[in-house]
């Protein structure tokens, strides 16, 4: 589909769905040149404001209402959401039409990275061991791990994954990616493996189920498709190192939970840390709490200060863009779930 949207209609219809808070700056918003009315609904009540709206901003995160309301969406061009991953829009209504979906993209790549380059520094450090003996007033010398020289396997080539590479070599760490396709010389990841469950790929190339083994980190930065729900599984952490961690920035249904817990509680891989789940929030009884090397953190790993002030500003932009008829700036693509390139 061409991503290059039709001409908008005059004064056209803003409507901006929301949970329990609004986006900052609305007098921004609200009074935005060439923008007819502006409409705020809740999941409860997107059905009924929808009909008439030729723009909506998806400010309620991870809300998947739109999907239940698609059929009131009778005047719809443009969906624009106020995050990276997008699989809660992917639904067939959506995809399979002409409007345009937009994304966050470039508001939570270095946040995610400083997060991720953190877990690894903090890992190998035994920070969170030293933070558990400091409450018990524990003194107990040991001994910590390099952190150059060290290996970490990123899954996903975009650009959060980008973003984590540049900050981990820059502190020593040899990285190496697993993408759509194998290559070499890549400015960020140097190697990139197929992204591949066999050993090898067709054409003898290396693959991500065949790099596990000599990774230190595996760090999950891929979005959640079809092809990678579910796939750090069983099988996927008995290939990692038992001194390795999985350290996930993703989305939660990319690893399985119970195979995780497992894997931590017997001792398979060293330690994870997960800012994503498979249903948020994590419920207080889950045994990832309390697991030997887990590290828990409520899907805050982009969510630096005044990131919902760049969420907005980003948004403003896409929507002058459409209100003059110019290209949009982060177009996914709905067939892959993500904004190529």
């Amino acid at each position: 589909m061409n991503s290059a949207a039709p001409s908008p209609p005059d004064s056209p219809r803003l409507l901006i769905l929301h949970g329990d808070d609004l986006p900052p700056g609305r007098e921004r918003i609200d009074g935005h040149p060439g923008l007819g009315e502006v409409v705020y609904a809740t999941a409860d009540d997107l059905s009924a404001k929808l009909p008439g709206t030729h723009f909506l901003l998806v400010w309620d995160l991870f809300s998947e209402a739109l999907a239940a309301a698609w059929p009131k969406a009778d005047s719809l061009a443009r969906v624009h959401a106020a995050t990276a991953g997008v699989d809660n829009l992917m639904f067939p209504g959506l995809v399979e039409s002409d409007v345009v979906v937009t994304n966050s993209r470039g508001v939570f790549e270095q946040p995610i990275a400083e997060y991720v380059l953190g877990l690894v520094i903090a890992f190998a450090k035994d920070l969170p061991r030293t933070l558990e003996y400091q409450r018990e007033r524990r003194w107990e010398h040991r001994e910590t791990e390099r952190v150059a020289g060290s290996r970490a396997l990123i899954v996903g080539t975009g650009p959060i994954a980008r973003a984590t590479a540049r900050l981990l070599t820059a502190v020593g760490v040899r990285v190496r990616a697993s993408g759509s396709r194998a290559r070499t010389g890549d400015p960020d990841f140097g190697d990139v493996v197929l992204s591949s469950t066999a050993e090898r790929g067709p054409q003898g190339e290396p693959t991500l189920f065949g790099e596990l083994p000599a990774a230190d980190h595996v760090i999950v930065a891929a979005p959640l498709t079809d092809a990678t729900r579910g796939l750090v599984d069983r099988t996927f952490l008995n290939l990692m190192k038992p001194t390795a961690r999985l350290i996930n920035v993703a989305r939660g249904p990319v690893v399985d939970q119970s195979d995780l817990v497992v894997a931590l509680d017997s001792g398979v891989i060293a330690g994870a840390a997960l800012d994503v789940f498979e249903r948020e929030p994590l419920k207080a009884i889950d045994p990832l709490w309390g697991l030997p090397g887990s590290v828990v953190s409520p899907h805050m790993a982009g969510d630096v200060i005044g990131w919902r002030e760049a969420l907005v500003d980003l948004f403003l932009d896409e929507l002058s863009r459409y209100l003059d008829g110019r290209e949009p700036r982060n177009v996914v693509d709905k067939r892959r779930g993500y904004v190529p390139g």
